[in-house]
């Protein structure tokens, strides 16, 4: 899910180097940490939270067979 996210947010944004993913792990819950470059920021969320809207039903469509719960954080 990791690799899904960093890929994606990449794709998305102008620094592409800045673009860093961490994961933390719980039993249930893994949270991951999108981290992007200040300028980017606002292409990541999108006009009123669409686009990280649409990275989080993604992730969790594709968490589906896992049986795990994925929270995608933004931080900028």
């Amino acid at each position: 899910m990791k690799e899904l996210i960093e890929r994606i947010a990449q794709a998305l944004v102008d620094d592409s180097e800045a673009v860093e993913v961490k994961e933390i792990a719980g039993k249930q819950t893994t949270v991951l940490e999108l981290k992007v470059a200040k300028e980017d920021i606002g292409k990541v969320i999108g006009r009123g939270g669409h686009t990280a809207d649409a990275l989080r039903t993604l992730l969790n469509a594709a968490s589906g067979k896992e049986n795990k719960r994925y929270i995608l954080e933004i931080i900028g």
